[in-house]
């Protein structure tokens, strides 16, 4: 007992005099990442990038979203159907995370599933969306999240049209949508 007490008592003092101490103790923790994939200037994916997870605390959140996008977005929450921003928006161009600007779904693959909630039938790329088992509310669901800050986004559903027979339904609040630039006069010429 005394002679591990001698040698913490050694660690301490090195420590305290600002010795060295062994590779992959007492650093700070690497932080988490993830691999998505973000859009060119065409509009198209990139590759797969790793970056970092975007973590944040509640109160970071709370000061970034208004209270509507807290409670869905951080806190699993559901907005009422036919009562989004999005469920009947027809403008061209693309859903990203309200969190983390994550681009997550283009305006081609939106239709109109009668649910009253803005529905997708693919994502801009599978990487960007995380989907996880959901059995809250006695149901057997399929939850779908921002895969680089976990942000609640809906749930996916086998009942979309082809090609992929997918419906991601998912919650205008956790959604933020940049519209296309217009395509200029000499585009449509040639």
């Amino acid at each position: 007992m005394t002679k591990l007490l001698v040698l913490l008592s050694g660690l301490a003092y090195l420590n305290c005099m600002g010795a060295d101490t062994p590779k992959g103790t007492n650093s700070p923790a690497a932080k988490p990442t993830v691999r998505v994939r973000l859009l060119n200037k065409d509009g198209r994916p990139t590759e797969p990038m790793t970056m970092e997870k975007v973590i944040k605390t509640d109160a970071e959140w709370l000061k970034q979203l208004t209270l509507k996008q807290y409670q869905i977005a951080r806190n699993k929450g559901t907005e009422p159907a036919f009562c989004g921003a999005f469920y009947d928006h027809k403008k061209p161009g693309i859903y990203t995370c309200v969190c983390c600007d994550l681009p997550l779904f283009t305006s081609d693959t939106k239709f109109d599933s009668g649910t009253g909630w803005p529905s997708f039938f693919k994502p801009v790329a599978q990487e960007n969306v995380t989907s996880k088992i959901d059995l809250s509310h006695g149901m057997r669901r399929v939850e779908v999240l921002c895969t680089r800050c976990d942000a609640h986004l809906g749930h996916v559903f086998e009942d979309g049209p082809p090609p992929t027979n997918l419906r991601y339904c998912l919650n205008s609040e956790s959604l933020k949508f940049n519209e296309a630039a217009p395509k200029s006069d000499t585009a449509k010429k040639h």
